[in-house]
């Protein structure tokens, strides 16, 4: 009863106190007496308990007097059980016994059903078996008997069923019957093959020359034939009428006729095309469509023409001249073009011609595709990066078929471009000399020189052609003369060409500058000179961008494996330098021309101006060089910006450098002479500043690499001129306002300063001493130097005259 009651607790959990497992009695009495007040409802707790105890001890009764009677009715239950299972266990054995004879008696009944069955197979298989001999006796007879009578027509239908009949008897060749009817089978195809071949021959004598009049129905018949023959008769067909089709072209085309030479290869083609009409019209009809005889007669024609050409050049090597050897290569890559518009090229498979390789697709801005064209001259412009690019077409499968023959001759096509360029070179250098420099032509930005285009065209046209040719070893030996003659045009045609510079200085005077005779200075450079000079740097940067392109188009063109053996690095090396010099050439001219302008200002007795006024004449000449240069020089750089800005930044770090060196001579200065020159440097700056459009009616903003080299390389100068103008007294100030103002450690400059101020040796050691000790320690790096403030405070007088200096260029703008 126990064990009932935890089974039924667990299926049915109670929620009674007095049911859980760790009942506590005393926690329960305070769960029911919590406080003293409560007492007093103790009976009627007690007499609820005591009825709870009673109904228990009536249902454990209950129970116990219900347990009396159970093991005597287990008993019985177990007892019936094993019975019925004895009943089922009868039962199954007799349905297995019934099922065992039930099988018996239905493999007795089927036992002649398989027989009948296995009779019927046997039966079928022996039947069909007889039908099939039957045919393939019948069938071998027919055979014989037709190829006797050139039956050909019925024994191509017949000879394919025969043999596929005689397959089904391939496990049954122990039977002599069968093996004997297999010979048969094997003799008449051998006899088949014979006949046919002797009916060609027959048809198409070898050695006759006279031609039958028209395709003959039993020859058609018999190709039927010959596809389910020996593959060999096929062949054996094939090469003897395409052989006694083309005896006649060996015999007009002789070695020794006169058609057979190069200036008469069109007549070659024009044969061929004769003859591939003829074949058509007498024996289109005659072999079947899909030995495709018309594309083998013109393979098989091509591969006897190069052999005959290989033949007849190599015996006449030196009546080859470049303009007939080109003749013989575009007359003939025209006609393997036309092959390849008719024939798709399923006959080469043997491996005779190698199809080419397809090119990855070109990212080369230089040309447009020049497939399918000849030598058209194509102008290369810088806009054919913006050109949609072609659809490439399709492979040629005859690429090659005859003209591989001329590839050992090409070296007389490479002698000639070699020659031809040279003579180009020579003509560019004479048309130079005769007709002077190229007209300035400021409204397009300047000019390139005409033959630098012609150079790239002719370079363009032998690539073409030499790729047509070959892509080999001729495409490398090409490759060296293009560089050849690229460094002969940059040196003979550019860099010969650069105007010279010269000594003289053009003869400004001291007395022409204080007296502002504006005009009286000649530049070195005439106009026409100046713009040659930028003529010949934009027709470098031309060639140098053109000549990558033309890299890249000849690695397209050539073998992969010649690929790495094309390199132009050292001729765009060589236009770079074109470039650098010609910018030097800029540079120099009106760097030389400011030159006698910074002497006069150095030679200037500082120390005796007595008031500040508007800007010095050296400013002016300066300012009036830039002027006239300048916008020269801009607009015909208007193409090629870049090397204008790369112009304008060395023309900043070559003048300000050599400006502050002729500030350095200007000594004495007094304090008005220095604050005309701080108004003079100012009027540079600004000039300077606005040095890339100035002249221009479009105001650009200059570039911040170029503003940042003025900037700093002027400001330097200002604040030497600030420094000159600082009383130096007291010396410490003094010193360290300097060192605050250049942030410049060295003696030497400091010496300068000294020197533009005006003071006697004993001063200038006593400060040389206090300056080397109030240096300060060595900067961790580059940077510091522009970290120090260039607005340090000076002295009340210093203030006071900078102030009136700043009003002046105020007014002065």
């Amino acid at each position: 009863c126990l064990q009932e009651e935890e089974l039924s607790l667990e299926v049915f959990p109670s929620q009674d106190p007095l049911d859980r497992a760790d009942f506590n009695a005393v926690e329960y009495i305070n769960t029911l007496f919590p406080t003293e007040q409560s007492l007093a409802n103790i009976d009627e707790v007690v007499n609820k308990i005591r009825l709870k105890i009673r109904r228990l001890d009536d249902n454990i009764r209950t129970v116990v007097r219900g347990q009396t009677n159970v093991g005597q009715d287990g008993r019985q239950a177990l007892e019936e059980a094993q019975k019925a299972i004895q009943q089922l266990f009868g039962k199954i054995k007799d349905i297995k016994d019934k099922a065992e004879k039930s099988e018996q008696m239905v493999k007795e009944i089927t036992r002649d059903i398989k027989q009948l069955d296995h009779a019927k197979r046997h039966l079928t298989t022996s039947i069909t078996t007889l039908n099939h001999l039957h045919m393939l006796a019948g069938g071998v007879d027919s055979l014989e008997a037709m190829t006797r009578r050139r039956q050909y027509g019925e024994v191509a239908n017949l000879l394919q069923g025969v043999v596929n009949v005689l397959e089904h008897f391939n496990k049954y060749m122990g039977i002599p019957q069968i093996r004997q009817l297999s010979e048969r089978v094997k003799a008449a195809q051998n006899e088949l093959g014979q006949q046919i071949l002797a009916d060609f021959e027959e048809a198409f004598p070898s050695q006759g020359t006279k031609r039958p009049g028209g395709p003959s129905n039993v020859l058609r018949d018999a190709c039927l034939v010959a596809n389910v023959l020996d593959p060999r008769i096929k062949q054996e067909i094939i090469k003897k009428f395409i052989k006694q089709h083309l005896s006649e072209y060996l015999v007009l085309f002789q070695e020794n006729q006169d058609v057979a030479w190069l200036d008469k290869i069109d007549r070659r083609y024009a044969w061929i095309k004769r003859q591939l009409v003829d074949y058509e019209e007498k024996y289109g009809r005659m072999f079947p469509p899909e030995w495709c005889m018309t594309e083998r007669i013109a393979v098989e024609f091509c591969h006897v023409t190069r052999t005959e050409l290989a033949k007849i050049m190599r015996t006449r090597a030196k009546e080859i001249e470049v303009k007939l050897l080109l003749f013989a290569i575009q007359r003939t890559t025209n006609f393997e073009g036309l092959l390849a518009k008719r024939f798709s090229g399923c006959t080469l498979a043997d491996g005779t011609v190698k199809k080419p390789e397809v090119p990855p697709p070109s990212t080369n801005p230089f040309l447009e595709d020049e497939t399918g064209t000849e030598t058209d001259e194509i102008v290369i412009e810088k806009s054919d990066t913006d050109r949609p690019k072609k659809p490439k077409v399709p492979d040629n499968p005859f690429h090659g078929i005859v003209s591989k023959c001329f590839e050992p001759h090409l070296y007389v096509y490479i002698e000639s471009q070699d020659k031809n360029l040279g003579e180009l070179i020579d003509r560019f250098v004479a048309d130079f000399k005769a007709q002077g420099p190229p007209k300035p032509n400021v409204d397009e930005g300047g000019a390139v020189l005409p033959s630098c285009a012609d150079l790239f065209v002719y370079y363009k046209k032998c690539m073409v052609q030499c790729s047509q040719l070959s892509t080999g070893e001729p495409m490398i030996a090409l490759t060296t003369i293009f560089q050849k003659y690229l460094r002969e045009y940059a040196w003979k045609i550019l860099s010969g060409n650069l105007p010279k510079t010269t000594s003289s200085s053009g003869g400004l005077t001291i007395t022409s500058l204080l007296k502002e005779k504006e005009g009286s200075e000649v530049a070195k450079f005439t106009f026409e000179e100046l713009c040659l000079i930028c003529s010949i740097l934009s027709t470098a940067e031309y060639c140098l961008a053109t000549t990558q392109q033309l890299e890249e188009k000849l690695k397209e063109k050539v073998d992969a494996s010649l690929m790495e053996r094309i390199n132009l690095t050292g001729e765009m090396d060589t236009f770079s330098i074109v470039i650098s010099n010609s910018i030097q050439l800029l540079v120099q001219d009106l760097d030389a021309a400011c030159d006698p302008a910074l002497t006069a200002m150095s030679k200037m007795q500082w120390q005796n101006v007595e008031h500040v006024g508007d800007q010095s004449p050296y400013v002016t000449s300066v300012i009036l060089h830039i002027k006239q240069n300048v916008p020269i020089i801009r607009d015909n750089l208007a193409s090629t910006r870049k090397y204008f800005t790369q112009f304008c930044i060395k023309f900043a770090n070559s003048f300000i450098p050599k400006f502050i060196n002729h500030l350095f001579k200007c000594k004495p200065i007094s304090m008005v002479g220095a604050e005309q020159l701080l108004l003079d440097t100012h009027s540079l700056k600004m000039v300077l500043l606005d040095l890339p459009s100035i002249g221009s009616q479009v105001v650009r903003k200059a570039p911040a690499s170029y503003t940042k080299i003025v900037v700093k390389g002027m400001t330097r100068a200002e604040m030497i001129l600030k420094v000159v103008m600082a009383p130096h007294e007291p010396p410490v100030v003094f010193v360290d306002n300097y060192i605050k103002l250049l942030a410049d450690c060295s003696t030497d400059t400091f010496q300068k300063i000294l020197d533009m101020k005006g003071l006697k040796r004993s001063e200038q050691s006593s400060m040389l001493e206090l300056f080397r000790q109030r240096l300060p320690a060595p900067p961790s790096g580059a940077e510091n130097t522009s970290s120090l403030s260039l607005s340090a405070p000076t002295p009340e007088q210093e203030s006071s005259r900078i102030r009136k200096l700043e009003k002046l260029i105020k007014k002065r703008l």
